[in-house]
């Protein structure tokens, strides 16, 4: 049976402004917050916001995310947390004008890639599935239809921590809601579509 709800979540890196009703998360960013590590800008950063959840390995997380994002770098979604130098985000971030699906691996260092297989990024969905070292991230619009983010290697462990991950490197006040969170097995939906 699948976890449901934000009950045995810890924050790394509390925001002064968060409540959690029923099944819903809503976070108020705090001022220039931000995951990232030296690529190319040569700066770590490692302020943002994620309420993680303890998890074993070979499981998969799915969120609805919302969220007005009106600043440059105004990002929301998930993370997958091991440690300060192993971990992954995904997720809505505004660049450059646009909004974008992202995502983060960090190994030691950060990299990021971004895409748009739709255009409607203010209510979405993520499903993150992380087993043998691997991790598939998909975003939905309306919970059927999946769009795959990435696929990556990431640091095997037995147990990791995951959750709701929101920043505002340029402002404080981006304001998002979570819900309709659940974890369970992973999932065994084949990654590609039959021929």
């Amino acid at each position: 049976m699948p976890r449901t709800g934000f009950d045995g979540g810890a924050w790394l890196n509390e925001p002064s402004r968060w409540s959690i009703d029923g099944d819903r998360l809503t976070v108020t960013t705090e001022l220039e917050t931000d995951f990232w590590r030296e690529t190319y800008y040569g700066f770590v950063h490692d302020n943002g916001h994620a309420y993680l959840l303890p998890v074993d390995d070979g499981f998969t997380i799915l969120l609805r995310v919302r969220a007005d994002y009106t600043a440059n770098f105004d990002q929301a979604g998930l993370m997958l947390y091991l440690d300060d130098r192993h971990w992954l985000k995904c997720g809505v971030e505004l660049t450059d004008g646009d909004r974008f699906l992202s995502v983060v691996a960090t190994n030691g260092r950060s990299d990021w890639s971004v895409c748009q297989p739709f255009r409607q990024l203010d209510d979405f969905r993520l499903r993150m599935t992380v087993k043998d070292g691997s991790v598939l991230v998909h975003a939905s619009r309306d919970g059927a239809v999946w769009s795959m983010l990435r696929v990556a290697a990431f640091a095997p462990a037995p147990r990791y921590r995951v959750g709701p991950m929101t920043c505002s490197p340029s402002r404080a006040g981006l304001e998002v809601t979570f819900s309709d969170l659940s974890i369970g097995p992973a999932s065994t939906e084949p990654l590609h579509a039959e021929a």
